[in-house]
């Protein structure tokens, strides 16, 4: 063979390969609402059952993303009792809501999630719990299901606030014994004592609310009637044209409406006492 033939190169006649795209590691699917209200109506039919076979590993996303759906609903709910005349009554989300809290009570809700669960997960380490933080998020979570319901029963006085007491206190009593694989036995004192203490709170805080609310209305109502009406809004009404007046005008207009004023203090004094009076006679 000639000395001057060419070696052919190897390489030379291969094909040149594309490499294809790593496939996307991306395995989360995608949000659906009908998994939310699937799990809200799981949660409330079969709480044994829902936290018997909960997920407890797969991040933060969906529970935080059920909080939020919870949160927005409760938010409507309160939007619509307001828009009715009914929000009055609804001392969870602190008397009448606006359109803005349909964007801001899934943000508290979100927080008060993460807040709780920090609180839980340490309650639950100490009854011997061996679970992890997210564990402890996700279980925390799903609790918020009630929110609506309660937002609902809000019309009806004191009845929202023992509800949601004693019904988080059954889940999270479930979740111990489900999920953390706790002792029932401590499960229900610990959360016994919880539900006994969160009634109570709940009773004198909405007692509270509603008896200083009345009062407030009250008030109100005096203070508009003396500002248009009364004694203050004559000596007012004087005073405006004090720059054609002589000092002894001036002086005697102004020691008006500070008599005004004490006679209406006095008077107010007087209605607290009477409410305090009649709020004794009640109870």
């Amino acid at each position: 063979m000639s000395d001057d033939k060419q070696t052919q190169d190897p390489n030379e006649n291969q094909e040149q390969v594309t490499p294809e795209a790593a496939p996307s590691t991306d395995t989360s699917p995608p949000f659906d609402i009908n998994s939310v209200i699937a799990d809200a109506k799981k949660i409330i039919t079969d709480p044994v059952g829902f936290y018997r076979n909960m997920p407890q590993t797969g991040g933060f996303v969906d529970p935080i993303l059920f909080v939020v759906c919870m949160g927005l609903v409760t938010a409507v709910i309160g939007f619509v009792l307001n828009i009715i005349g009914l929000a009055k009554f609804n001392t969870m989300m602190g008397g009448a809501i606006g359109f803005g809290m349909l964007i801001g009570l899934p943000i508290m809700f979100v927080i008060g999630s993460f807040i709780g669960a920090a609180i839980l997960f340490v309650i639950w380490k100490l009854m011997g719990s061996q679970k992890n933080y997210e564990v402890a998020y996700r279980a925390t979570a799903y609790t918020t299901a009630l929110a609506p319901i309660a937002s609902a029963l809000s019309i009806i006085p004191y009845v929202a606030g023992i509800v949601k007491t004693l019904w988080s206190c059954f889940l999270l009593y479930t979740a111990s014994v489900e999920v953390h694989e706790l002792k029932a036995q401590t499960a229900k004192i610990v959360f016994g004592i919880f539900a006994a203490l969160g009634v109570i709170s709940n009773v004198g805080s909405e007692h509270t609310v509603r008896k200083y609310s009345s009062m407030a209305k009250k008030w109100s109502s005096e203070i508009k009637h003396e500002a248009r009406e009364g004694s203050i809004a004559h000596s007012l009404s004087e005073l405006e044209n004090i720059e054609d007046m002589t000092p002894e005008e001036a002086g005697k207009q102004f020691g008006e409406f500070i008599k005004g004023m004490e006679k209406f203090s006095k008077g107010m004094e007087e209605s607290i006492k009477e409410q305090e009076a009649a709020e004794k006679e009640n109870d």
